[in-house]
């Protein structure tokens, strides 16, 4: 049983691929001066094995197989997480998205999700809905139908206030401009004045929830964030989060929002264009 189909896994690997520059490494010679140093591991075989992190949420030794170790896997995933391909990666099928299908910018939403983080970290804190233990907060900014613009990684104890601004800054970095007077629909965690004097300066029309007013009559169009939050808790590396370096967790973070984003992109266009290897939604009889 595959971890994901390959009508994802294949595009995702073929775009970072030429990121990193894959299999363009010095080939192995048996004639070099130091003789028992050993082959480079594939890159591809190291990225199947991170997909392998990120959907089950296992350790690196326990994912780690006689062809790729997990010092391997831990060493490669570093070099990447640092350079930001994956960043860049989720630039590059938001692109597609916008000319294939279009992104519904009019009505964007954010909000925070709380997940575990035991073995602490750089994003660990004091998690305020799980009795103290150490948490992970990740803060997503949606489109009308909940396609993520830009993720940031912080503490579970941090508050959604202060994250907006860093997360709503990212935005015009992934996609480029916005439209005029955008509709930005959060949440009562958000209902302050320096938020709406934010959005103001950013030149976003703010469509809060107001505490103490029962949420189901000001719900709004908040729930794409929150469907676009339970497809992502889907991969288990971010249901419990184990790495302790931010850009280790940012990484994961923006490859499952490109998964998450090829998914929307397959089924949208699924009815709208024809290809060769067009997955179909027949059952096999």
């Amino acid at each position: 049983m595959p971890l994901l189909p390959a009508s994802l896994i294949e595009p995702v690997w073929v775009e970072f691929a030429a990121l990193i520059g894959a299999d363009q490494q010095p080939e192995f010679s048996p004639t070099h001066p130091w003789g028992c140093h050993r082959r480079r591991i594939s890159d591809r075989v190291v990225f199947d094995h991170l997909i392998a992190a990120l959907v089950h949420g296992s350790g690196y030794e326990r994912i780690a197989t006689p062809g790729c170790s997990d010092r391997t896997i831990r060493r490669r995933l570093r070099d990447w997480a640092q350079a930001g391909h994956t960043k860049v990666l989720l630039r590059l099928v938001l692109a597609a998205f916008d000319r294939m299908i279009g992104l519904d910018l009019d009505d964007l939403s954010v909000d925070g999700s709380i997940t575990k983080s035991p073995c602490g970290g750089e994003v660990s804190g004091r998690s305020p809905v799980d009795r103290g233990k150490q948490g992970t907060k990740r803060s997503v900014a949606c489109d009308g139908g909940g396609i993520p613009l830009h993720l940031l990684a912080a503490r579970a104890n941090d508050h959604d206030s202060p994250l907006l601004e860093p997360t709503l800054a990212g935005i015009c970095d992934m996609i480029g401009p916005l439209p005029d007077r955008p509709c930005m629909h959060l949440d009562r965690g958000y209902d302050s004045h320096k938020t709406r004097d934010l959005l103001q300066i950013l030149g976003y029309e703010g469509h809060i929830a107001v505490k103490g007013v029962p949420a189901p009559i000001q719900a709004g169009k908040r729930w794409p964030v929150e469907r676009l939050h339970s497809w992502m808790n889907g991969f288990g590396k971010l249901r419990r989060f184990t790495d302790k370096l931010k850009v280790i967790a940012e990484f994961y973070l923006y490859l499952a929002a490109t998964f998450t984003v090829i998914r929307r992109l397959i089924n949208r266009a699924r009815s709208l264009y024809r290809w060769p290897t067009r997955p179909t939604t027949r059952r096999l009889r």
